[in-house]
């Protein structure tokens, strides 16, 4: 009936009825205190006092009855203070006798009865006597009947204090009684306190810290190492239940790694056919760069020895295509060495340096020192920074920026040109400002593009790849660049560079199913 519960469940159940059981010890104390309290009150409040004012009625009667009998004999008035003294305190007596009974239906009985005999008493002897004038004769006269009415008196007063020092009597051995039933109950109830909490501890360790316990011993296992280790759950319905998902975890784990395997062992042997590419590729640069310029140097170099030796031979139209063969070759050369250097990054990756780019940027205006001077160019910079990376291909990176800023200037001024740097997160922003002709904002990815050209041949001279040379370098070095269309006049191309770039890296294992793949060739 109970292996369905959950933790919860037992919890809600065991502290309810914890809960139960302790309420009704505190009902039971309640009552046991509330007992005692009662008869204690009574035994202080009414039995005792009602004892003590009885005894001093008693003891005010006698002090009349003295009074009354020295009087009679001697007949002198100093004899009737006592009988004085005792009225009053007959009267305060009385009062507190009526307090202290409470009601008590027998008490009251024994007090009115006293009052009764005491009052025939002084109706029939004392105040005739202190009335006399001859108080002797009086009291002589009265002497037979004053003793048999005080004798009366005193047996009702034995009566009243026998009654009431019964009843004290009585309340006494209730107190102690309720004293006793109050400490053994007490007792009971911290000892069933205590044990009610053993049995908290008890049950939540056998029934949810136990069975927690192995669960765990067997996660530990799995972590270990062992996913063929299964997961069993024991206990609570929940906690088999969370065994049931850990174990469906493992078992998918177990999955997924014995899949991981089986594509690390293709993304090795895919690494293993990149590197064997990459040397093929290498081989074919060399042959591009030898090889393949060779026959072009021979087409342009034997075009012009025609054209010097056979020149008076030749009509002008012959000769145009003759420098039409000369200009084909020798683009052909240069468009093969610029997409060498393109295919180059990234790929002949070597360690990165600490590079000074203060002193890397003054190497390239000193190396393009002509062609500032011919432009009337005025370059500036700001304090530039030392970090990570490969100091020629940086290089390349700034003399293509700074090229293209002088080769694109206005023609109505002459270039002003300066690179900006400030620090952003993890690394460098930098922006080279020029005040050329610019670069219309629908052009601006387009210029990055290989081979993207915004003018003729005939207007600006290169091949369209600087641009896109210049964004292969700056995100091989973990950055960005882009053209920033609202500056004019001129253009201003944005670029960052981290401080410590990412080095290119084979595929990662663990992203094969996921078809990502980093870089390994250009």
């Amino acid at each position: 009936m109970t292996a369905g519960w959950t933790t919860k469940r037992w919890l809600a159940v065991t502290a309810a009825a914890a809960l139960s059981l302790l309420l009704a010890l505190m009902l039971f104390g309640s009552w046991v205190l509330a007992r005692s309290t009662t008869i204690n009150t009574r035994l202080v409040d009414h039995s005792t006092p009602a004892l003590i004012a009885a005894v001093r009625l008693e003891s005010a009667l006698v002090n009349q009855e003295t009074g009354i009998r020295g009087y009679g004999v001697t007949g002198q008035d100093s004899f009737l203070a006592p009988y004085r003294e005792g009225l009053e305190q007959q009267r305060k007596a009385v009062g507190e006798l009526r307090t202290a009974t409470g009601g008590d239906r027998a008490t009251e009985r024994d007090l009115a009865e006293v009052i009764r005999r005491a009052d025939r008493w002084q109706a029939r002897i004392a105040r005739p006597v202190v009335a006399a004038d001859d108080p002797k004769a009086a009291a002589a006269e009265r002497a037979v009947e004053g003793k048999a009415l005080f004798d009366s008196v005193r047996s009702a007063t034995s009566v009243q204090q026998s009654r009431l020092a019964a009843d004290r009597a009585g309340d006494r051995a209730d107190l102690l009684e309720a004293r006793n039933l109050r400490n053994w109950s007490f007792g009971a109830i911290a000892l069933t306190i205590l044990a009610l909490t053993a049995s908290v501890f008890v049950g939540l360790r056998r029934g949810v810290t136990d069975h927690l316990a192995r669960l765990s011993g067997h996660v530990r296992t799995v972590a270990g190492g062992d996913f063929g280790h299964p997961v069993a759950g024991t206990g609570p319905a929940d906690l088999r239940l969370l065994a049931v998902d850990v174990e469906s975890m493992r078992a998918r784990l177990a999955d997924e790694l014995a899949h991981r395997d089986v594509a690390r062992a293709g993304l090795a042997a895919q690494a293993e056919e990149l590197r064997r590419s990459n040397a093929e590729l290498e081989q074919f640069a060399y042959v591009a760069s030898h090889d393949l310029q060779e026959p072009l140097r021979k087409v342009a170099s034997f075009c012009q020895l025609l054209e010097r030796r056979y020149a008076k031979n030749l009509d002008e139209r012959a000769g145009q295509y003759i420098a039409f063969a000369v200009d084909g070759a020798t683009r052909m050369q240069s468009l093969i060495s610029d997409l060498l250097d393109f295919s180059r990054v990234g790929r002949l990756a070597t360690e990165h340096q600490r590079v000074d780019l203060d002193d890397k940027f003054e190497r390239i205006l000193s190396s393009l020192s002509l062609a500032v001077e011919e432009s009337d160019a005025v370059i500036t910079h700001d304090p530039l920074p030392t970090l990570s990376g490969e100091p020629s291909q940086l290089g390349m990176l700034f003399q293509n920026l700074l090229t293209n800023a002088m080769k694109f200037r206005a023609p109505d001024r002459s270039p002003v040109i300066h690179l900006g740097c400030r620090p952003v997160e993890n690394g460098w922003e930098f922006a080279l400002t020029d005040n050329g002709i610019g670069i219309d904002e629908e052009f601006a990815d387009r210029v990055f593009v290989v081979f993207q050209r915004l003018h003729t041949r005939e207007q600006y001279a290169g091949n369209g790849i600087g641009l896109a040379l210049c964004k292969k370098i700056v995100e091989y070095h973990g950055g960005t660049i882009t053209v920033d269309p609202a500056h004019t006049p001129g253009t201003r191309i944005v670029f960052t560079l981290q401080k410590a770039p990412p080095r290119a890296l084979l595929p990662h294992p663990l992203d094969a199913d996921r078809g990502a793949t980093r870089e390994v060739m250009a």
